[in-house]
């Protein structure tokens, strides 16, 4: 698992731990990781998924530019650090199971490391089916009682 004494320091955060109470509402993997989903924040495009540990976190929300990290290489990276495409963060949200999170970000270039804009872009279309709504329903959500299936994914 990362600790905060591995990987480059190519930004100089100090070295204080994530925020306890930010830490204690993480529900993290095996691994010691949570999702990460990038959103440009103007337009709402899903950019790419990337994962982050504690400190991978607390450099992100300390710096205004995202770090991530890297499962295959085992270190972090700040975004844009060797290729120029930054991702400058506007927002850092956790999602309601604390399972991931949403960082919304001014994209530099391009997201994925292919070269496209975003990393969904570049995978491509899987082809699904298109469903439709029930009668009667519309695009906006209206509150709904919890679905108790939905609490316990």
């Amino acid at each position: 698992m990362p600790d905060s004494t591995t990987g480059p320091t190519t930004d100089t955060p100090d070295r204080t731990a994530l925020d306890p109470a930010v830490a204690a509402r993480l529900k993290r993997d095996d691994a010691g990781l949570v999702a990460a989903i990038v959103q440009q924040h103007d337009t709402g495009e899903v950019l790419m998924l990337g994962w982050m540990d504690d400190e991978a976190l607390r450099r992100t929300l300390t710096s205004g530019r995202v770090t991530f990290w890297s499962r295959s290489r085992q270190e972090y990276w700040r975004k844009g650090d060797t290729s120029g495409h930054v991702q400058v963060v506007r927002s850092v949200a956790l999602d309601c199971d604390g399972d991931a999170l949403l960082v919304r970000v001014h994209q530099v270039g391009a997201a994925c490391h292919t070269g496209t804009r975003t990393c969904f872009e570049a995978g491509g279309d899987l082809g699904a089916v298109v469903g439709d709504l029930p009668a009667g329903a519309d695009d906006a959500p209206a509150a709904p009682d919890p679905d108790p299936e939905e609490e316990n994914q």
